[in-house]
């Protein structure tokens, strides 16, 4: 559709003075894409270079939440990836639809790390998709590569493991928040002849990457939280102390 060339002029005027591409559409009645494609041309005749703002802690130097960083390197390497290509980047972390709480704590996680980008939240099947928008999760994820995790080597760099050292149990929290559970397990035993049934909590962490498991571990190791491979993907914390310990700082989901 062809428009006035002297609402095109006003409204490029205005663009340029700083007004948003919403308000001048809403002021016009123009489509807000129609506005966007005359910015956009305006800035490329002008050979201006649009840079989003960023409020990146790599790029800029920034200080930011070391704590709230920590437990968001966990929920990543559990269930997170990273898309980053033409006109699509974001950060997307899964969680289970039943668990609200843990939806809040990633999305929270999030603004605390970088509060410029927009966060958003798809319903998907039995799980809710929570979105940061911006390339520059590439950034504080060095570990996204192409391809599945369990396929490709995943280690920290010096300055994560820093943070994860300064903060291990928010660490330890993510994960568990992303690919481990609290259960109760229960067995039998003979007492005076009769056969009675006994009920025990445990912690599993499931994952098929061991360069993954193994960062739970030795991170639960400098903790003093006893644990064991159930499997060749599962790690068991059941020790009546290790597993109190786990309560204290991580507890179930909720």
């Amino acid at each position: 559709m062809e428009h006035n060339p002297s609402i095109r002029e006003e409204a490029v005027l205005l663009l340029r003075r700083g007004v948003t591409n919403r308000t001048v559409a809403d002021h016009f009645g123009i489509p807000r894409g129609t506005v966007g494609w005359w910015r956009h041309q305006d800035r490329k005749h002008r050979g201006e270079t649009c840079k989003p703002p960023t409020d990146c802690p790599r790029c800029t130097g920034r200080a930011f939440d070391h704590r709230a960083y920590s437990y968001l390197l966990g929920l990543y390497l559990g269930d997170g990836h990273i898309v980053s290509r033409y006109k699509q980047h974001h950060l997307s972390v899964f969680c289970d639809a039943a668990w609200p709480g843990l939806i809040d704590a990633a999305e929270e996680a999030m603004h605390l790390v970088m509060p410029l980008p927009r966060v958003g939240r798809r319903q998907r099947q039995g799980c809710v998709e929570v979105k940061s928008y911006t390339w520059h999760w590439t950034c504080l994820f060095p570990q996204h590569g192409p391809g599945r995790k369990h396929d490709r080597l995943i280690a920290l760099e010096g300055w994560q493991q820093e943070i994860v050292d300064a903060h291990p149990w928010e660490f330890v929290r993510g994960l568990i928040h992303s690919d481990g559970c609290r259960t109760t397990n229960w067995t039998t035993r003979l007492v005076g002849g009769v056969r009675k049934r006994y009920e025990y909590p445990r912690y599993f962490f499931t994952n098929k990457s061991d360069d993954i498991t193994g960062l739970l571990t030795a991170t639960l190791d400098r903790l003093g939280v006893e644990w064991k491979r159930a499997n060749a993907c599962n790690v068991s914390i059941a020790r009546k102390e290790s597993v109190a310990l786990m309560d204290l700082h991580i507890g179930p989901k909720h």
